[in-house]
């Protein structure tokens, strides 16, 4: 007999790239669609893709089956251009953190040392604290930290996950190339 515990490990969650319009209201409408399902949204993050007009949204959800019916039903919400579970193939992926650390004259040293070794940069440095970046994969950004809890961590903030599909495929391949996103301009759709 499992219990839900174990039966959540082993769901693998599942990375979602959407190019949706840039324009208010549509993460929330996007966000609402995975809400009502009950999935929780593990990662997120949205900026700016190469098309004017488009922002690509990044997810990563714990869910399993169901996925690929929120991902039908965000394909027919009007703000989204197109929407790919790419879980299944040869990604790339980084998230970036930037940590804020407790720091002393003793502890100085073994902090950099440690940024070395993770590839972090040293942003910032005071007499009583330190910043670093870590830019990597989720495992190597949870490594650092784990490892940085023998010090203070004063602050930390973590960046979601985004992904590239390896190679020269792109995500969103069906797109026309110099088409301007807005598909009605002037005209507010929340």
């Amino acid at each position: 007999m499992t219990n839900s515990t174990d039966e959540i490990r082993k769901i693998k969650p599942h990375t979602i790239i959407a190019l949706v319009e840039d324009r208010p209201g549509v993460l929330n409408r996007i966000v609402s669609k995975w809400r009502q399902r009950g999935f929780n949204i593990e990662s997120l993050a949205v900026g700016h893709s190469e098309k004017p007009g488009l922002s690509r949204m990044t997810f990563v959800v714990d869910s399993d089956a169901n996925a690929e019916q929120v991902v039908r039903q965000l394909d027919k919400l009007v703000d989204v251009v197109d929407i790919r579970d790419v879980s299944h193939e040869d990604t790339v992926s980084r998230e970036m953190a930037i940590i804020k650390l407790k720091s002393t004259k003793e502890t100085r040293s073994q902090l950099i040392d440690i940024a070395e070794v993770f590839k972090a940069n040293v942003l910032d440095v005071s007499p009583d604290s330190l910043i670093l970046e870590a830019t990597g994969e989720e495992e190597k950004i949870d490594s650092l930290v784990t490892l940085l809890q023998d010090y203070e961590i004063i602050e930390l903030v973590r960046t979601g996950r985004v992904t590239m599909i390896r190679g020269s495929e792109v995500s969103h391949p069906e797109l026309p190339e110099e088409e301007q996103y807005d598909r009605y301009p002037g005209v507010h759709t929340w």
